[in-house]
């Protein structure tokens, strides 16, 4: 039964984070739920060993339709990788109960400013083109590496607002984007929690199918439907997203 649960958590979360992130919603809580009194360490592990896969599946099935701007975001992918692990050793020296409280605050003025721009990422126009470009999405790349690194939840949500708020980019192509910055967001964070032995590799495994199997069918879906559709999703996710984070940071 524990396997059966993880593999539909990781299916639904793989499915909904390739369309606009936020998987960690909801496989994260199932990993917990099922595993009461595992160490928390092991049980984040365990959850990027499944990610993983399923942003990287995203990534390249995004990448057949989509004309993902390569120079710029293999940059920011490798910042992106850097700022992780410097965010997961950060977290050994500092606490980040600050942004546990903080955060709930800024996804309410995120989802704010989304909803009142009506507009905002329906169309692809980026702003930026040679160093400027690699410049501006390597900032992106890195410092929401290191958050994710750091504290992590939302980060997807993070990465495709900047793309769209900042960068220029429609939400189908920021979520396209995103999803590779993301891959190694994830990869860098595993192989911290990795070394220091805080992932159950044999529930990873089947999960990591379930995830790629609903990523794959995410990104499909997003490309079927377009910017529009992942401007909703992305409202919805975003709107989880601080029911979860205020009631972490307020209730519990």
């Amino acid at each position: 039964m524990d396997m059966l649960l993880l593999t539909i958590g990781s299916l639904f979360a793989g499915f909904i984070d390739a369309i606009v992130g936020g998987g960690g919603l909801i496989l994260v809580p199932v990993l917990f739920s099922v595993f009461p009194g595992a160490a928390p360490a092991t049980l984040l592990g365990t959850n990027k060993s499944a990610s993983v896969w399923g942003t990287a599946a995203a990534t390249a099935q995004f990448a057949r339709k989509v004309d993902m701007r390569w120079r710029a975001l293999g940059v920011a992918a490798a910042l992106a990788f850097a700022g992780s692990l410097a965010g997961a050793w950060t977290l050994t020296l500092v606490s980040a109960d600050f942004l546990r409280k903080l955060l709930p605050f800024v996804l309410i003025a995120l989802l704010a400013y989304t909803v009142a721009r009506k507009d905002m990422g329906r169309h692809h126009t980026p702003r930026f083109s040679g160093r400027a470009e690699l410049a501006a999405t390597g900032a992106v790349g890195l410092a929401l590496g290191f958050y994710d690194g750091f504290f992590g939840p939302g980060t997807g949500s993070f990465f495709v607002f900047l793309f769209v708020r900042w960068l220029g980019y429609d939400f189908l192509n920021a979520s396209a984007s995103a999803k590779l910055l993301n891959t190694m967001t994830n990869l860098g964070a595993l192989l911290l929690f990795a070394a220091k032995g805080h992932v159950w590799w044999h529930y990873g495994l089947v999960m990591a199918l379930a995830n790629v199997a609903g990523s794959l069918v995410g990104a499909r879906v997003a490309l079927k439907h377009g910017a529009g559709f992942v401007r909703i999703v992305f409202i919805f996710v975003v709107s989880a997203l601080i029911l979860k984070t205020g009631y972490d940071a307020f209730l519990r």
